[in-house]
């Protein structure tokens, strides 16, 4: 449960509350926790708060509410009651008094009195900022609490007549990094740089892809990681021509690539990076050349990320290399530009080069303005994660290009000037990964 950075957290609210202001409508926003998840029986999953929730106040506990008005800038908040039992259990926590002491409510309540406070805070408004669709029963209290107020209506009482995704607003906040964010994201890249450079020191033949994750996931904890940003994907040999492959179980033999996709999360906020490497440390040639146009095409990519570019860019410029050098390497046949209009590549990369990166690894924020690509601008964080893959069955290319699958992905923040990658301590030259082999 965090307490620090209360100032950072007031900025935010404050900042979100001055642009629902400028709206013109008396608003009132709702934002629930994240809610629990069983996982089976009477076991839960591990919890992790709603990214908004934590993006507004830094309060990680489930069964919260936080209930904002736009017009006084008060903060109501709803949280678990303290319970002595339950905290030998499950934790301590916060409580009425200590979300008041540590996370700036100007009044809160026990969550068992939202159904009676709430129709109460959404009484003079007239529209309402709410995220619907995400959790059902929520909805329905939002919904019920609106129809209350709405019942006053005899009495003189206005109640919302507008539902608003406070996303529209918020998002495009958490789209753009400030210094804190960024902070934090160099933290999580840093650890996810130690726990790939050791994952390419101690692979072998004869290891399982389990074991490779063990290693992912111990390194992420022991560097001060709360936890993995996303399910780890070690595949190997075939098994790195499956984009989401989760399995993680399969024997490595020598001779094959490993593909790991792992980043870890720190603070909040994700780190997203895929490197491949030989499990014996030697590339065959074919594998060498999948991978050098892989990387070529990468690099591309990351020299377009800059201010006034746009994802659709980085995409064409990673799109443009790998079908020009899959028909040098006469896996493709024609004019690159027609292939590439025909979108001939799609068997080999099938999908998009970018996304959005922050407090979730795929992040908010919209990708399109006036129905066109949107241009980047500083502050904003991408991936770039051009790959190949070529089917163990795949018998429209000779057999000894087949069961080869390569991804290269890092975290590139746009700048006013150059891209800073922020995952470029990670080896991704052939050479530097024989040396990190080799380092073992």
């Amino acid at each position: 449960m965090c307490t620090c950075h209360s100032e950072l957290f007031s900025k935010r609210r404050l900042a979100f509350l001055e642009a629902v202001a400028k709206s013109g409508e008396d608003a009132i926003c709702v934002f629930p926790a994240a809610p629990v998840f069983t996982r089976n029986n009477d076991v839960e999953h591990e919890y992790r708060q709603d990214s908004d929730l934590f993006y507004l106040t830094g309060f990680a506990e489930p069964g919260s509410v936080l209930v904002m008005d736009a017009k006084t800038k008060q903060s109501t908040y709803f949280v678990r009651p303290r319970d002595k039992d339950r905290e030998i259990w499950d934790g301590p926590r916060f409580g009425v008094d200590g979300v008041k002491e540590h996370f700036g409510a100007s009044e809160a309540f026990t969550i068992d009195k939202l159904a009676e406070e709430l129709p109460k805070l959404l009484a003079g408004h007239r529209r309402l900022y709410y995220r619907l669709g995400v959790s059902r029963p929520m909805d329905d209290k939002v919904l019920e609490a609106l129809d209350r107020t709405r019942a006053r209506g005899r009495l003189g009482v206005t109640w919302p007549v507008e539902i608003v995704d406070p996303g529209t607003i918020l998002h495009e906040m958490r789209l753009f990094k400030g210094g804190e964010d960024i902070e934090a994201m160099r933290k999580a890249a840093d650890i996810t740089a130690k726990a790939h450079l050791a994952a390419m020191g101690r692979t072998k033949p004869g290891m399982h892809e389990y074991q490779v994750e063990a290693l992912l996931l111990e390194t992420f904890r022991a560097h001060g990681s709360e936890r993995p940003a996303y399910g780890s994907i070690v595949g190997s040999g075939t098994n790195a021509t499956i984009l989401h492959y989760r399995a993680n179980n399969r024997k490595m033999g020598d001779g094959e690539l490993l593909l790991i996709d792992a980043g870890c999360e720190y603070d909040y906020y994700a780190a997203d990076v895929t490197r491949t490497f030989p499990v014996s440390g030697t590339f065959s040639k074919e594998q060498e050349a999948i991978y050098d146009l892989v990387l070529e095409a990468q690099e591309a990519g990351i020299a377009k990320s800059v201010k006034g570019s746009s994802l659709e860019q980085v995409h064409g410029a990673c799109v443009d290399v790998i079908t020009r050098g899959l028909v040098r390497l006469g896996l493709l046949q024609g004019e690159p530009e027609q292939l590439i209009k025909d979108e001939a590549y799609k068997p080999f990369f099938m999908h998009k080069t970018s996304h959005w990166l922050g407090m979730d690894v795929h992040d908010v924020g919209s990708y399109h303005t006036g129905g066109k690509a949107r241009p980047l601008e500083p502050g904003m964080v991408l991936t770039v994660e051009p790959g190949i893959y070529i089917g163990a069955e795949y018998d429209k290319v000779p057999a000894e290009w087949r069961g080869i699958g390569v991804r290269i992905e890092d975290d590139i923040l746009v700048t006013a000037g150059e891209p800073d990658n922020l995952t470029r301590a990670i080896p991704k030259t052939v050479d530097d990964l024989k040396r990190a082999h080799a380092a073992a």
